[in-house]
């Protein structure tokens, strides 16, 4: 039996208490799901300013009948200290997802991801701290290694920050390590490499590239790519971020403990291939994709040219073994993005 299935299995017995921040969002709202599926007790804390009602409904709805008596919603914003403090008392776990993401965004607009991203998870962790949860999981990022040229990525081996963003996220890393020393609060960060799945926003100036490419090629839109197409990422389906962070939260190996951890496949697939995989995955369904080709742009700023992770360490302290690889994830995630996007057109 793997690790993962002895931590669903504890679950299943087992009723504890979680908070997912960020909740409304694609990868909380899949955290949500996944811990309702196990009979837990969930709250949810989100302002909607990146996350969707319906994705909380739609986990709701996968999480079948009954779930949502153990579910609470608190419509908050992590910003507020006062906030942070009401959605986490009683939580044994905080699942810590809540964030403004994109790194062009960041560049744009570096005080606004400061405010959420630093300022915003200080409070949570302090909230945290106070209600002495057992134990803080929270969404670190790749773009923590920055411009160090060395593949696959190495915990800890990080490189000079090459946007706001990035920065943000690497202060996430040393204040958690800084709680841990200070007041003794337990904490894992999970450096997430290009998550995908369903419920991910394929619209909007900051939508990931997946979801994107997927719209682009339904409704025969131009879609473009940033530079010659080679550069790579190490593309991480949902499922496998759902496990690292059950994992994460329940590890009771000691030295599992206030540590960061890659979250991907340990592989990589260029934008030329990605493309490619998609088309090839549409045009039965869309045979007018079988002719798209992309649009080249210029390389976009405080972009990395390449990212890959090594998950050694994930394995060995955590027990993380992901359950599917690109493709595999593409071909489940499919009807979910078609059905969604044929539904809405304009």
């Amino acid at each position: 039996m793997s690790k993962y299935a002895d931590v669903q299995q504890y679950l299943g017995g087992h009723r504890g208490h979680w908070l997912v921040t960020g909740a409304a969002g694609f990868i909380g709202s899949h955290l949500v799901e996944a811990l309702l599926r196990l009979g837990q007790r969930v709250t949810a804390l989100d302002n909607f300013a990146t996350g969707y009602r319906r994705n909380l409904e739609l986990a709701l709805a996968g999480a079948g009948a009954g779930a949502a008596a153990n579910f609470t919603f608190i419509e908050g914003d992590i910003r507020n200290p006062a906030d942070c403090a009401r959605a986490v008392a009683g939580a044994d776990y905080v699942l810590h997802q809540a964030a403004l993401g994109s790194v062009s965004r960041s560049i744009s607009d570096p005080q606004a991801t400061n405010d959420v991203n630093v300022s915003g998870f200080l409070n949570m962790l302090a909230a945290a701290r106070d209600a002495r949860v057992k134990r803080i999981v929270y969404a670190a990022s790749s773009s923590t290694y920055g411009d160090h040229p060395d593949l696959p990525k190495v915990e800890d081996t990080i490189g000079n920050p090459m946007s706001p963003y990035a920065v943000t996220k690497y202060v996430n890393e040393l204040y958690a390590d800084v709680f841990g020393r200070c007041y003794g609060t337990d904490s894992i960060g999970l450096r997430y490499f290009n998550v995908f799945g369903p419920r991910q926003d394929p619209d909007g100036a900051y939508a990931a590239v997946i979801p994107q490419w997927i719209a682009a090629l339904i409704r025969n839109e131009p879609l473009f790519i940033n530079g010659d197409g080679e550069t790579s990422r190490d593309f991480c389906f949902i499922d496998n971020v759902v496990q690292a962070n059950l994992l994460a939260a329940l590890a009771t190996d000691p030295a599992a403990a206030n540590q960061v951890y890659n979250v991907a496949l340990n592989a990589r697939t260029s934008l030329n291939a990605l493309h490619a995989m998609l088309r090839d995955l549409l045009v039965e369904r869309f045979p007018h994709v079988a002719g798209h080709l992309p649009e080249h742009k210029p390389f976009r700023a405080g972009d990395v040219r390449h990212s890959q992770a090594d998950i050694a360490k994930a394995e060995r302290l955590l027990g993380f073994a992901p359950t599917h690889r690109i493709d595999e994830g593409l071909r489940e995630a499919m009807n979910w993005y078609v059905a969604s996007l044929v539904g809405n057109k304009s």
